[in-house]
């Protein structure tokens, strides 16, 4: 028997099923008297500070195990349980209702979860999950139910389930668990996520694969076709041994490139990064070969926590991800970009309609320069010891990049009277994310030392389709015509003022995006640390006077589908 799901992780995996099937957990609603609310009350905020510290210890490991990013799930679970809108809603209920706290508790999840499962968005039809996972630690403390173990196992097991949490993955241990399948779940999912981080293979959105399995059958995971075999024929099980062991050895073969550089095979040299979130995530990039950082996300550093950091704790984040590289390799740090998406509940910034095209990223920082004045202190400071530079994001006119000098030049002008030593040669670029930026690089080249595109962004609202909406993901096309313009103008208009210009955005790893990105001369490719080798494997491959004509080729068609297709047969095709 085979399923097919969604590749959520790379890799094949072979071995026993070990089916992770939890007892439904039934709530019994009693009632109460009202001399027993507070003591019900008290009961339930203990066992909510309980899961908080089991939450604190998971985390912990976390970040030992996939570093800060992936840790700081388990920030955003701790921010859920001390939400007073939800927290205050169960106590409100055992208050009103006289119902004991288990109660409480699965009526208010129940009608959060049915609230984010109802939304067209699949990220935030994700988030449910969370609430579940989060819940149910808090539901089994109240009950006395213990947590079963997953990083114990006899032998390395196939684990099985309905669907695996956060909580679940981050307690893994990749030694005993070759690989996952289940039920539910989409490559946003935390958990698969996760799985990346940890290069287990696992294939998810299987619908039924729990319910037809049983415990100790033979299964075949298949993380790069999304298929999953349950006691395949010794045929398929012999043509699959070998499957694992050619990709087992296509991963050594990259590892060999870790230390080369990133020359294409007639010579021409680019600089392929990374992208991080925080200093944990830059030995990650060291170890997968990134030639420093293209793209630090500096808004991880203000989020899952309570108030704003301090600016030596920004100065200690970007000194140590500076002196993580040679004082040759750049480190790009972007300035403050909240909003949209990622929000600082303690800014009590106004909901927006359309926060992605609202107060968010260098407009929240021109008119907050307490908040900016902070940064730019603490990357200045920094920049004596490496070769950091500083990025603008969402600059949309020429008026924003000259406001934001200005802030940086006062800032600047602090630190001279006071005696701070910093760069004063350090490199200022910005982004390019907004149409109206492309269409104007020409007179923001002038003014700048470096462009860095953002096609996540870039292509969304080139296209006015939301990158998060399943139901117009079929306008999210980066290889668009207008999109592949944009970036052409972008490059042109770098070179044309001697300034180089990269792109951080997931484009920039996507290897049939590569081809044409060289041929357009694009100068960096900065992307996930995962995506830094296969990318280097492929650029070593291409001659960039046959990409300028693809290139070509390419700017003159009329569809992505055909732009893909096109690279696909006369490119790629050709190399393997």
């Amino acid at each position: 028997m085979n399923w097919t799901g969604i590749a959520a992780s790379s890799g094949i995996a072979m071995g026993p099923a070990f089916l992770l099937k939890e007892d439904k957990i039934e709530v019994k609603k009693h009632s109460l008297q009202a001399e027993q609310v507070e003591q019900e009350i008290n009961r339930f905020e203990e066992k909510v500070k309980l899961a908080i510290d089991e939450l604190e210890l998971i985390k912990k490991k976390a970040l030992q195990k996939l570093g800060e990013k992936e840790a700081e799930i388990f920030s955003a679970h701790i921010l859920v349980l001390q939400d007073p809108e939800y927290i205050g809603a169960v106590k409100d209920k055992i208050k009103t209702d006289l119902i004991n706290a288990e109660a409480a508790l699965q009526e208010i999840t129940d009608q959060f979860i049915m609230i984010f499962e109802s939304m067209d968005n699949e990220y935030m039809r994700e988030r449910a999950a969370d609430i579940r996972d989060v819940s149910s630690r808090v539901l089994k403390r109240l009950l006395g139910i213990k947590e079963m173990s997953l990083d114990e196992f006899a032998e390395p097991v196939i684990l099985i389930a309905h669907d695996l949490t956060p909580s679940d993955t981050a307690q893994l241990n990749r030694e005993m668990v070759a690989g996952f399948a289940t039920n539910i779940g989409g490559r946003t999912s935390h958990s698969a996520i996760m799985a990346r981080s940890m290069e287990i293979p696992a294939v998810v959105g299987l619908k039924d694969i729990l319910e037809k399995t049983n415990q100790e059958d033979y299964v075949i995971i298949d993380g790069n076709e999304g298929i999953v075999y349950i006691n395949p024929e010794n045929d398929l099980v012999m043509e699959y041994r070998t499957k694992k062991e050619q990709y087992e050895a296509h991963l050594a073969e990259l590892k060999t490139l870790k230390n080369e550089a990133s020359i294409t095979a007639d010579g021409h040299q680019v600089e392929i990064v990374a992208n991080i979130g925080n200093p944990q995530d830059g030995k990650g990039a060291l170890e997968n070969g990134a030639e420093g950082i293209g793209l630090f996300r500096t808004e991880f550093l203000y989020m899952g926590r309570s108030d704003l950091p301090s600016e030596e704790e920004q100065f200690a984040a970007y000194k140590t991800v500076a002196e993580m590289f040679s004082q040759e390799s750049p480190v790009v740090i972007r300035s403050l970009d909240i909003g949209g998406d990622k929000e600082l509940p303690y800014l009590n910034l106004p909901k927006e309609m359309n926060p992605f095209l609202g107060y968010r990223a260098i407009r929240l920082c021109l008119d907050r320069t307490d908040i900016f004045k902070t940064q730019l202190r603490a990357i200045l400071r920094a920049s004596v010891f490496g070769n950091i530079k500083l990025m603008y994001p969402m600059i949309a006119s020429l008026q924003e990049l000259r406001q934001a000098n200005q802030v940086l030049e006062e800032v600047k002008q602090e630190l001279i009277n006071e005696k701070v030593p910093f760069n004063p040669e350090m490199e200022v670029g910005m982004m390019i994310e907004i149409p109206a930026a492309a269409i104007i690089a020409d007179q923001l080249a002038k003014e700048v030392d470096f462009f860095s595109i953002g096609t996540n962004d870039l292509i969304q609202y080139t296209m006015a389709a939301d990158r998060m909406n399943e139901q117009v993901s079929y306008l999210y096309q980066p290889f668009n015509p207008a999109v592949l313009r944009l970036i052409h103008m972008v490059i042109q208009a770098a070179h044309k003022e001697g300034k180089w210009a990269g792109m951080c955005g997931e484009m920039a790893g996507h290897l049939t995006a590569i081809p044409i990105l060289l041929g357009m001369g694009l100068d960096e490719f900065s992307m996930s640390a995962s995506s830094v080798l296969p990318a280097r494997s492929l650029i070593r491959k291409l001659n960039v006077s046959e990409m300028k004509n693809v290139a070509q080729k390419v700017l003159q068609m009329e569809t992505a589908e055909e732009i893909k297709e096109y690279v696909e047969q006369e490119v790629l095709a050709k190399l393997k």
